[in-house]
């Protein structure tokens, strides 16, 4: 029997982390930029074949043709969807007439609260995670860090914070504005900035001497009525040892356990209050931390999302469709 190893990544953008683990599981990537440029020999041997979710609304006729192909051979065609449920501002009857085509096979998502679509017949929660080959404790140790003197800030925030040039940020300027306002009555040291310039060295050295880290908004997010899927930052900030303190969002209970190892706030007044008890009890929140980075490094890194998804993958040829697991 020919053993099915090979996935066809018909689109630079699938996540560099992801097709690095993938390839890490002793999975072949035959990865070209168009379909039409695809390796597609020794059917038999492959798993997958990847596009990227908007082609199906750029390049229907190229992917209702990929679609045709991979059917016969009895292929999967599959996307990861990281921008639900805001969809790149994508309009609204295209993504509903993209949902009756049903151009995917397995539709991965990081989020699952537009319960309107679903895209495929098969669909997958595929969060974001925590790129281990970047955000990691740097030379750091977790005792290290339970160190009062080595923080510079008391809360910080980097991040995309241009609201004037880009309107899915503006939320999230006008909320650091008012909370740097009431931190700045209170004497609490702090840094927001925006991250374009940052390299990694520097955004985890500020993750490291920042006793809170702050997450609030997403670009995903813009015009929805709840914030749902967590960015990146929800894991790779607790991969550095850094305690994350989260705006309220859906599936944060899918992947962690608030009180656990999990911090959240809801709204402006609460922010302030969850940072002024944070910060009146910096043991507890370095113990929170630490069970957090724990939890992060043993669930949520992209070497365990290469095996949901390649789970997902053999799952589908074994005839187990629907919400895949």
């Amino acid at each position: 029997m020919t053993v099915r190893d090979v996935l066809l990544i018909a689109h630079g953008s699938l996540h560099p982390a992801l097709r690095r683990e993938l390839a890490a599981r002793g999975l072949s990537l035959r990865e070209s930029r168009r379909w039409q440029d695809a390796d597609r020999s020794d059917p038999q041997r492959i798993l997958g074949a990847y596009t990227w979710f908007y082609e199906g609304l750029r390049h229907p006729l190229t992917i209702w043709g990929m679609r045709r192909f991979l059917r016969r051979q009895g292929i999967p065609l599959f996307v990861w969807n990281q921008d639900a449920p805001h969809y790149l501002n994508r309009a609204a009857w295209r993504l509903d007439w993209l949902d009756r085509a049903r151009l995917y096979d397995i539709y991965a998502t990081h989020s699952l609260v537009d319960a309107r679509r679903s895209f495929a017949d098969s669909t997958l929660y595929l969060p974001n995670a925590a790129d281990t080959t970047r955000y990691h404790l740097h030379g750091a140790t977790l005792e290290s860090l339970r160190d009062p003197s080595r923080y510079d800030y008391d809360v910080s925030f980097f991040g995309a914070m241009d609201g004037a040039r880009y309107k899915e940020m503006r939320a999230r300027q006008e909320f650091f504005a008012a909370l740097g306002e009431r931190l700045t009555a209170r004497g609490i040291r702090f840094l927001f900035r925006e991250s374009a310039g940052m390299n990694v060295e520097e955004q985890v050295a500020l993750i490291q001497t920042s006793c809170i880290n702050l997450n609030f908004g997403a670009s995903c997010d813009y015009g929805a009525a709840l914030a749902s899927g967590l960015p990146e930052r929800c894991y790779g900030i607790p991969a550095c040892g850094g305690f994350l303190l989260c705006d309220r969002r859906t599936h944060a209970r899918d992947d962690f356990t608030p009180g656990e190892n999990w911090a959240e706030f809801d709204g402006l007044d609460d922010a302030v209050a969850r940072i002024e008890h944070w910060l009146a009890n910096f043991a507890a929140a370095r113990e929170l931390a630490e069970r957090c980075h724990a939890h992060v490094m043993a669930r949520h890194t992209y070497a365990q999302r290469a095996t949901a998804l390649h789970h997902a993958l053999i799952a589908w040829h074994d005839g187990r469709r629907g919400h895949i697991q």
